[in-house]
């Protein structure tokens, strides 16, 4: 059955309210935060504090010091993985505090 032109999949409706009502930033938020618990895990979720995406930064705060260390040795690699689990290229930089 063809569209009629006022017609538009429901996806295009989310995608175009999404940017209409500059919500991105927000979602970016709370899938950023959900990836961060998928990709980690619940053993690292378990120490983390917040996670905020800022720009382009991933921002994580840690309640362990040697956690923090351990996983600034593989932050490349974290990006990596969260940047797949997101779809995109959305994080350039993680900063762990």
């Amino acid at each position: 059955m063809p569209k009629k032109d006022n017609q538009q999949s429901l996806s295009d409706a989310l995608k175009s309210f999404i940017a209409n009502h500059d919500l991105k930033s927000g979602l970016d938020q709370v899938r950023a935060a959900e990836a961060w618990t998928e990709v980690m895990g619940p053993g690292v979720a378990n120490y983390t504090r917040k996670v905020r995406l800022q720009g382009a930064t991933l921002i994580v705060s840690l309640d362990s010091s040697v956690l923090r260390e351990e996983l600034s040795l593989g932050s490349s690699r974290i990006r990596e993985m969260m940047n797949e689990a997101l779809g995109g290229e959305l994080i350039e930089k993680i900063r762990l505090q």
